[in-house]
């Protein structure tokens, strides 16, 4: 078979044949492994994540893991807030004096200033 001889058109359609048997064969294949596997295909749409259910739970359960969430942010929240925190060259810093000086009241021992700083 001379190549040269062929227009393009005959090319063109010749590879759009060999083209769409391959895909006749594709469907033909993934419909029969969809039968031997019981497969069922889902759509895309099925599994996009819902940003208010991410896990997929339904109603109480829910529910409860949005009460524990809450609970956790109010927690986490009131945790921070106790950390003393200064601000220096521009930047939030914990500030280590502060929290020598709670440590100091809450052990309620006779230390002195000087020596809670040489422990630190």
């Amino acid at each position: 078979m001379n190549f040269d001889s062929m227009s393009w058109v005959l090319v063109m359609a010749l590879s759009l044949s060999v083209f769409s048997f391959f895909i006749f064969l594709f469907y033909k294949f993934i419909g029969y492994m969809k039968r031997e596997q019981n497969l069922e295909i889902e759509s895309f749409k099925d599994s996009l994540i819902d940003k208010d259910n991410p896990v997929g739970l339904h109603g109480d359960e829910l529910e409860k893991l949005k009460e524990q969430q809450a609970e956790a942010q109010r927690h986490l929240k009131e945790v921070i807030s106790r950390i003393p925190v200064i601000q220096k060259d521009g930047r939030f810093q914990i500030d280590a004096e502060a929290i020598r000086k709670q440590k100091a009241a809450t052990n309620g021992s006779g230390m002195t200033g000087t020596t809670a700083e040489g422990n630190g």
